[in-house]
């Protein structure tokens, strides 16, 4: 999809939520923590939010409803996409790339040559295929170019609110500051292969070790197997890429964390696209419950079918004894309610499963690179603390094959908080105080 038409429709959408809202853009910017002209141009289409989360908080105050917050991200997803499609390919264009359509018209041209062109009977400058070089480059620009569309939608976002500060991963060096690199990373089993030479789960579906054992590398959802040529996944990867944003928020006021640490030594609650950076530096754990918002796209035109999402339990242990942290700030409204494509599962069951929200259909799903879908999930627990992962079994013509879904190569992990001691942090405040106690004016 051409730029400047996936950026048009996604703000067409957000136009449309203002509008109906009332609301100035002033008053809108002031309630999101943002300027005025930065909104403006989100609303106008002169640029695409990095990350997700402000535009969530944008529609949810717009009163969207949850059809319109669901075709929303979609739309997010594909002008995100294209943006890093195109500021990849910038990065990747050689200077003598990029030049070489002077160098093609001072040639067709008879222009004189650079005045450090060698004198008569030296050997030219130019390497020795040159030739090839120059008569290809398009070519070979384009080829890069689609390579890199491919990565670019495996790791869509957001660029993530989520690559602020993770925990436990987040710097592999590849230059573009980790924007493009999700939080919860999907991994690939060995099962994303044609049927003809499937062979068995390897143990990295299966993760056993402690939560901060961040376990054996994991091949990125849609990416070449190991030992495949460059340009080859697409036809031999897995056609389905999987964001997982385990820190996502359901509403300012349903989020809490558990951390070890006494309030003196806590910061104030982040706003929902700082989380992973507030959990990483807290080494805090999602309290009572954990709400994930899954993206899942294809890698090309072709329809795959999501035929389901499994719950796997990694571990469970006794309930975290440690400090609750309230996130919302007394006396602010919380918005919220059921998005389609929501389900529920209860951690403490012998085999915990997702079942639909009321309202919301069950698998199997369809997405293409065109049309993704986003999965949300509320994971509750009271009784443990559950080290857990996902399974997300896929199928696409004569392929199939399962993704696991997880934390950067870790188990997600959530924890009940019964009986724990719960903070609150008051607004205008300098610190946490017991919750219940801050008197409301």
């Amino acid at each position: 999809m051409p730029e400047h038409t996936a950026a048009a429709d996604f703000a067409a959408l957000l136009r449309e939520l203002k509008d109906r809202s009332g609301l100035s853009y002033g008053v809108l910017a002031k309630r999101l923590h943002m300027s005025t002209s930065t909104l403006h141009r989100y609303c106008n289409g002169d640029a695409v939010p990095a990350d997700y989360a402000p535009v969530e908080r944008l529609a949810r105050l717009c009163k969207a409803h949850p059809e319109e917050l669901v075709e929303l991200h979609r739309r997010w997803v594909l002008a995100d996409a294209v943006r890093g499609r195109k500021g990849a390919a910038a990065a990747e264009t050689p200077p003598e790339e990029a030049g070489s359509g002077t160098a093609l018209g001072q040639e067709a041209s008879g222009a004189a040559p650079p005045a450090e062109a060698p004198s008569a009977g030296a050997p030219p400058a130019a390497p020795a295929d040159a030739d090839t070089e120059v008569g290809t480059a398009p070519t070979r620009r384009r080829t890069r170019t689609a390579v890199l569309a491919g990565i670019a939608v495996a790791a869509v976002t957001a660029g993530v609110a989520l690559a602020v500060g993770l925990p436990g991963g987040g710097s592999d060096g590849d230059g573009d500051g980790g924007r493009h690199r999700p939080v919860g990373a999907a991994g690939v089993t060995a099962e994303g292969t044609a049927p003809a030479s499937s062979s068995p789960p390897s143990s990295a579906a299966s993760p056993s070790s402690p939560a901060k054992d961040k376990g054996p590398a994991r091949t990125p959802a849609g990416s070449a197997p190991a030992g495949a040529p460059s340009g080859e996944g697409q036809k031999s990867g897995v056609p389905v890429t999987v964001r997982a944003e385990p820190y996502a928020w359901e509403s300012p006021c349903s989020q809490r964390y558990l951390a070890d640490k006494p309030a003196s030594e806590m910061k104030p609650p982040p706003l929902e696209e700082g989380a992973a950076a507030w959990v990483a530096a807290h080494g805090a754990v999602s309290s009572g419950q954990q709400y994930l918002r899954l993206t899942v796209q294809g890698t090309g035109p072709e329809t795959v079918v999501v035929d389901g999402l499994t719950v796997r339990v990694a571990g469970k242990r006794a309930p975290l004894a440690w400090n609750d942290y309230a996130m919302a700030y007394p006396g602010v409204g919380c918005g919220g309610g059921v998005q389609t494509r929501a389900f529920a599962v209860s951690l403490d069951s012998a085999r915990p499963s997702l079942t639909p929200e009321p309202g919301n259909e069950d698998f199997p799903f369809k997405v293409s690179e065109s049309d993704p879908e986003v999965y949300y999930l509320t994971a509750s627990v009271s009784a443990y603390d559950v080290d857990w992962y996902l399974e997300l079994k896929w199928s696409s013509g004569d392929r199939s094959g399962t993704l696991t879904v997880d934390d950067e190569g870790r188990p997600f992990r959530t924890s009940g908080n019964k009986g724990r001691p719960a903070y609150e942090f008051p607004i205008g405040g300098d610190g946490w105080v017991p919750e219940g106690t801050t008197k409301l004016e």
